[in-house]
């Protein structure tokens, strides 16, 4: 069984504040509804690469704008992020759109239109004796 790197522990941790972070701390209205889903960060804790959903949204102009909004933040949320972890140095932080989540629900849906595809195909075919 693998076991954890520092690295991985910071970023668990670092995601968690920042979960917390960007849904009470950041006061712009314009901000959707975003979870953070992943963070990863370098073996030298120079730098950490954020990923976040948006609940809903998927459009890129939605996207874009919530991703300015996140990077201009970034100084707030490190700050904030460097009085809650014990840290020597708190990364520099990197968001990102993941599109992960989207690309599930596509397929998703194509899968489930296949299926019914299928199933109409299977019910017009007639009764063979």
């Amino acid at each position: 069984m693998r076991e954890f790197t520092r690295t991985d522990r910071v970023a668990e941790q670092l995601k968690q504040e920042l979960a917390l972070l960007v849904q009470r701390e950041v006061k712009d209205p314009r901000l959707g509804m975003v979870t953070i889903s992943d963070a990863k960060v370098s073996r030298d804790l120079g730098y950490a690469d954020v990923y976040f959903t948006l609940l809903g949204e998927n459009d890129v102009v939605r996207v874009r704008e919530n991703l300015e909004i996140l990077k201009r933040a970034s100084g707030f949320l490190r700050s904030q992020v460097a009085r809650r972890m014990k840290l020597r140095h708190v990364p520099e932080l990197r968001f990102h759109y993941d599109e992960s989540v989207a690309r599930g629900d596509q397929l998703s849906r194509l899968i489930e239109r296949a299926v019914d595809s299928d199933r109409r195909s299977r019910d017009d075919e007639p009764e063979s004796e």
